[in-house]
């Protein structure tokens, strides 16, 4: 069965270098972000998911100078260029075999740099970090690393060949909106609206905090850019009712945004009061009836005749078996 895959543009976000470092330093593990010199940012092309799986997902590696003590005491810090590949797994359904087809891209990428470079295997391969990034409405389940996979678990003479690679996961949401906005980036912005699903007024806030921080940005312009075009995209598969060929910059049209967000909003409480109303109508329709059903029952225990109990409780030959029958199954 082939997933269903979305468009997200997050390929294009992560084209640029400070979405990339806001990645890490907002979400990866803090021992492993502060070893990272993130002006060494290089992009790296190549697309490493082969026809193998059927399933059209996107990928994204950077590679990223480390820096670390050295183990000798008059030495000064390594330094060692590893590589971040990214995965972005925005499907219908979670992966149970993702730790197998992580091990095959990151097979495949290794296999690409000994080919595309003067990297010879004698010289040793270097490290990845691999990430996948998740924004299923379901929390991600599937095992992280390919070893748990195998069961039961092997004697312990067999251990040591079996295969070891875990990737770390980022799910976007398992972030509450109190710990998005201790990372306040465009990034975890971004992670806000995706998080608001198709509430309206949940999706106004976090709009709101995005241009928020965009204005506070000093890359505002190129920020703007970038993210208007995830924006578009990402309300486009929500199917908004905005004319979003109109929408061109988060600040400059922000105005417009927000009226139109807002009239959604005012829309989405009216729908909430007027369902309100009908399930409250219906909750004492409900206990209506079971009261009536207990006055029905009690004068029948106490031998009225079901001529006189009709006239009492107003109610016809039909609705007075009805009951009968109903008792009788319970």
């Amino acid at each position: 069965m082939t997933n269903k895959h979305h468009d997200t543009g997050y390929k294009e976000v992560f084209s640029y270098p400070e979405f990339v470092q806001q990645l890490i330093e907002g979400f990866a593990p803090q021992d492993i972000a502060e070893l990272m010199d993130f002006t060494t940012l290089k992009q790296h092309n190549g697309h490493y998911i082969t026809p193998l799986f059927e399933e059209k997902l996107e990928d994204v590696v950077w590679s990223v100078e480390i820096i670390y003590p050295s183990s000798e005491l008059d030495q000064p810090e390594q330094r060692q260029r590893i590589y971040l590949y990214i995965l972005l797994e925005f499907q219908s359904r979670i992966d149970q075999t993702m730790p197998i087809r992580l091990m095959h891209y990151v097979a495949c990428f290794y296999d690409h740099l000994l080919k595309s470079t003067s990297l010879t295997p004698s010289e040793g391969l270097p490290p990845v970090f691999p990430v996948v990034l998740y924004n299923g409405s379901r929390r991600w389940s599937a095992p992280q690393d390919i070893y748990t996979m195998i069961q039961p678990e092997p004697p312990s003479f067999l251990r040591a060949y079996q295969p070891h690679l875990r990737y770390y996961l980022i799910d976007e949401g398992a972030y509450s909106d109190a710990q998005l906005g201790l990372t306040p980036s465009p990034l975890s912005g971004m992670f806000s609206v995706e998080n608001a699903g198709e509430s309206w007024e949940s999706l106004q806030r976090a709009v709101d905090r995005i241009v928020a921080i965009i204005q506070a940005d000093p890359n505002k312009e190129r920020l703007d850019r970038v993210i208007t075009r995830w924006i578009k995209r990402h309300l486009s598969r929500l199917g908004v009712d905005i004319q979003l060929d109109q929408l061109n910059s988060l600040i400059e049209d922000k105005d417009m945004l927000a009226e139109n967000l807002e009239n959604l909003v005012k829309k989405e409480r009216a729908e909430g009061i007027e369902q309100g109303i009908e399930q409250g109508y219906q909750k004492a329709q409900a206990e209506a009836e079971k009261r009536l059903q207990a006055m029905v029952l009690n004068m029948l225990q106490a031998g009225l005749p079901d001529s006189q109990v009709m006239t009492i409780a107003q109610i016809t030959a039909d609705e007075l078996a009805a009951i009968k029958e109903q008792q009788t199954r319970h």
